[in-house]
């Protein structure tokens, strides 16, 4: 039913079982890991369950690759990547081999950063051989409640996931993957969200975090994409500092996809008409649709588009 999608959207559920837990007085999510959080806690000591601070989850001691041991109060005032990894994971490795370089590339710049190795890799072993090309610290592989808090603290449903904090443990962003391999100089670290992105290869994953407004123009025209982004930006600004004063994320990812061969696969498997500009919503977990094929796509426009949205007054097509 409508509403049950509804349900399966605004809580992001990509797989199934999933139990989250709400705060029935301000509807606010406690806790998206239910399942982990019964498995680690079956007495309920732990009740209500509700998102500890990061220093609190963390706090115990850590390892460097040589054995040395340090307090996890060593990563305070430091901004901290929180590394969800195995070895036995191909996107891992990869992902490792290039996060050495930008870990190097912005220590050298002179930038308090750590990065936290938190293992999903299936024994002792493995955990030390991968561990041991990595020059940052991690969780002890034998400290397996310590690893499993720091999963459920981040509602972490697949590896590799990079998680940036800020220097007082705040999340700066959950899509640290994408921005290390989209920003191998590291010229935005710390890599605050933007509103609007440009829809490329590495990004596209997004898309199935939940409904996403995707403008697609003509990028043989030189300036086009950008004005697009100028178009949209401050709607995606406006929508974000609105759900971020009530403690939320944005129901809504905004990007402008040009023409390549990732946009056409895109149109084709969505079965979008091949007009440019052309605005749309695309929700790929719920494989609906919301199309505004118009000439002339002005603020205005976008503005309603994305209200009627939100209010539920959009009728969906089948993706």
């Amino acid at each position: 039913s409508l509403f049950q999608l509804k349900l399966w959207n605004k809580y992001r559920v990509s797989n199934i079982p999933s139990l989250i837990f709400i705060d029935a007085s301000t509807g606010k999510v406690v806790c998206r890991n239910g399942l982990l959080v019964i498995r680690d806690d079956p007495e309920g000591l732990e009740f209500p369950w509700g998102p500890k601070p990061f220093s609190e989850v963390v706090a115990g001691p850590l390892l460097r690759n040589n054995g040395q041991t340090l307090d996890s109060n060593t990563l305070e005032g430091s901004h901290v990547g929180v590394y969800f990894s195995a070895h036995w994971c191909p996107p891992c490795r990869s992902l490792t081999r290039v996060l050495v370089e930008s870990y190097r590339k912005i220590k050298e710049a002179g930038q308090k950063f750590e990065i936290l190795f938190v293992s999903a890799d299936r024994s002792e072993d493995s955990f030390k051989q991968y561990f041991s090309e990595m020059p940052w610290v991690a969780v002890p592989y034998a400290d397996e409640a310590r690893r499993s808090r720091l999963n459920r603290l981040y509602g972490i449903q697949g590896i590799p996931t990079l998680i940036v904090l800020d220097s007082k443990g705040d999340v700066i962003t959950r899509q640290g993957r994408v921005e290390v391999l989209n920003d191998i100089e590291c010229r935005e670290f710390p890599w605050h969200p933007k509103p609007v992105l440009e829809l490329t290869d590495s990004n596209a994953v997004q898309l199935n975090e939940g409904p996403c407004l995707v403008l697609f123009v003509d990028s043989e025209d030189d300036g086009e994409s950008e004005a697009a982004k100028q178009l949209i930006q401050p709607i995606a600004e406006k929508i974000i500092a609105k759900y971020k004063a009530k403690e939320e994320e944005a129901p809504l990812l905004f990007f402008v996809a040009g023409e390549d061969d990732m946009t056409d696969s895109l149109r084709d498997y969505t079965n979008l008409p091949e007009a440019a500009p052309l605005l749309t919503i695309l929700d790929m977990s719920a494989r609906a649709k919301y199309v505004m094929d118009v000439e002339e796509i002005t603020p205005e426009i976008v503005e309603a588009f994305v209200s009627d949205f939100l209010a539920d007054k959009l009728k969906p097509e089948p993706i």
